[in-house]
């Protein structure tokens, strides 16, 4: 009986030893997932700019930022938080940029049904930052500081995108162009604080 008891207790104590390194490994992990949307969120602003036409990526075009009920960008005072908290609330804006997204490319579905190569890119993007979401969650579970529940749905972003008037095309367009780039900011801020958490990484 000892001797079983002593077989557990070696049990146990290797897998406290296990768990650090398993969780480093799903930092780093997560946290290149984060570096390449980073890049890929570069990659679908450019995309979405080149399918919109003028005045979009035009010099000097400086379309107004229309507010998103539930998103906003990371705050200045985000850098200044514990950890912990800048990754509930990168966690927290992950989760609603899916359903941006997925609005945003249905939107171009209608306005430009031809550009097959960005709407599968807002398509992946979709996917790939639910899945970064997961992983931000997954991180945050094994550091003992679970996640917030989702904000409140984009309700007044879906209604615009699927407004078919002329008149709001336009407002669709630049919306759409501040999803993609919120999307690029919340990755590349996720990459930030992730790297917090990566020996040898600087955020």
């Amino acid at each position: 009986m000892s001797q079983r008891e002593g077989s557990l207790e070696d049990h146990q104590t290797d897998s406290s030893i296990s768990f650090l390194p398993h969780l480093e490994a799903k930092i780093r992990q997560t946290h290149n997932l984060a570096r390449l949307l980073t890049k890929y969120a570069e990659q679908l602003l450019e995309e979405y700019v080149q399918q919109q036409g003028e005045p979009f990526g035009l010099p000097g075009f400086s379309p107004p930022r229309l507010p998103l009920a539930g998103l906003s960008g990371p705050a200045p005072s985000h850098a200044g938080l514990p950890v912990s908290e800048r990754l509930r609330q990168d966690a927290a804006a992950l989760s609603v940029l899916p359903a941006l997204l997925d609005a945003v490319r249905r939107r171009q579905a209608e306005l430009n049904p031809r550009a097959s190569r960005l709407l599968r890119s807002l398509e992946d993007a979709a996917r790939q930052v639910r899945a970064l979401g997961v992983a931000v969650e997954t991180v945050l579970a094994a550091l003992g500081a679970a996640a917030r529940g989702p904000g409140p749905e984009p309700v007044a972003a879906a209604t615009l995108f699927t407004t078919n008037s002329a008149a709001a095309i336009f407002p669709a367009k630049v919306l759409g162009l501040h999803v993609c780039g919120l999307y690029g900011e919340w990755v590349s801020r996720t990459e930030g604080d992730l790297g917090q958490l990566v020996p040898g990484d600087v955020a």
